[in-house]
């Protein structure tokens, strides 16, 4: 098994949710880390929290709106300028709409696709140079359930999942012998102010999948042998 301490990674929609927790649980293992989202009293409340856990690794914050490229090579740059290196991307951002074919504004099934697919894009055309250059890293894409198959009234949420499922097992292929390890995860309902808020889940603690339960799962595949990787996993509730 791989130890993390002394690793950094950058993780995106870090603010709240599923992003804080992989970055508490990554804090918790000596992974210095790079934080980005778009609300910077989220992003400062989540470093407190990482440095609070473990004062001695290095937390460096940026905010970008991931579907804007200018902000992401912005966030990137000023990241990579502090921790000067990158060993783990977990690209985490997403939104969630909700709507039949005609009744989601137009509007706001691009904005789903913005986030969800180009954000994703942008920040590892941005990142993935460093790591080719240090010869090994971990890519890790945050993609859904969702995304492996169509339901009523989540069609955009959904494509653009697939998207990203599609996305990383390309992005797998192409990398996987410089040394890169690519995962998609594909969670069920965790819950989250997102899914909380849309009426997914009632968050039930004993019933229902947490932030933290996916946070473990990233953790124990970085710390698979760099010979070995997780192509695609899914995370489901037990028994909700």
């Amino acid at each position: 098994m791989q130890i993390l301490k002394g690793k950094t990674a950058i993780i995106t929609g870090a603010g709240k949710g599923l992003g804080r927790a992989m970055a508490l649980a990554l804090a918790a293992e000596g992974v210095n880390l790079g934080l980005v989202a778009r609300t910077v009293a989220d992003l400062e409340r989540v470093a407190g929290e990482a440095k609070g856990q473990n004062p001695d690794i290095t937390v460096a914050l940026a905010s970008a709106d991931v579907a804007i490229y200018a902000e992401v090579q912005s966030a990137v740059g000023e990241l990579v300028g502090k921790l000067e290196k990158v060993d783990i991307l977990v690209n985490n951002a997403g939104i969630l709409k909700v709507g039949g074919f005609l009744e989601l504004p137009v509007t706001e099934w691009e904005e789903v696709f913005r986030v969800n697919v180009l954000g994703n894009y942008y920040v590892i055309h941005e990142v993935l140079p460093f790591i080719l250059e240090q010869g090994r890293g971990d890519i890790i894409n945050v993609a859904s359930t969702a995304g492996l198959k169509g339901s009523a009234r989540m069609s955009a949420y959904g494509a653009s999942k697939a998207a990203v499922i599609n996305l990383t097992e390309s992005l797998m292929q192409e990398v996987r012998k410089s040394n890169i390890r690519v995962t998609t995860v594909n969670p069920s309902t965790i819950a989250t102010e997102m899914t909380i808020n849309a009426n997914f889940t009632d968050g039930n603690a004993e019933k229902v999948l947490q932030p933290e339960d996916l946070a473990s799962l990233v953790v124990n595949n970085l710390k698979l042998p760099q010979r070995a990787f997780v192509k695609e996993v899914g995370l489901w509730s037990t028994n909700p």
